[in-house]
């Protein structure tokens, strides 16, 4: 699998990936972080875990997509996971492998 080249290039993904979900990105951050992969805020700020760097980028984009969708659905409720499944196909798979890969839970507290 591809990894990322650098910072920029993710960056550069998560703003793409924005543009096509018509959300706005206020400010974004590549962080350590330690019991999460992403969080976002209300007015427009996100951070991603720097580990996700070392990641297939297939990971990364599972997280920016599932990051991003927050920005108009707060919750993981039918609406979230058919818009998952719409951006991503079968997502869970993706799920999967990043729940296996860390002992990080995969965002459930929203």
């Amino acid at each position: 699998m591809a990894k990322w080249k650098d910072k920029k290039e993710f960056k550069e993904q998560v703003y793409r990936v924005a543009e096509k979900m018509n959300v706005k990105v206020n400010s974004l951050a590549l962080r350590p972080m330690t019991n999460k992969w992403a969080s976002c805020s209300t007015d427009g700020n996100l951070n991603f875990n720097k580990e996700l760097l070392d990641m297939d980028k297939d990971l990364g984009e599972y997280v920016i997509v599932h990051e991003l969708l927050h920005f108009n659905v707060p919750n993981h409720g039918k609406l979230w996971k058919s818009l998952m499944a719409a951006y991503l196909g079968d997502y869970e798979k993706l799920e999967l492998r990043l729940k296996k890969l860390s002992g990080k839970q995969v965002e459930r507290e929203k």
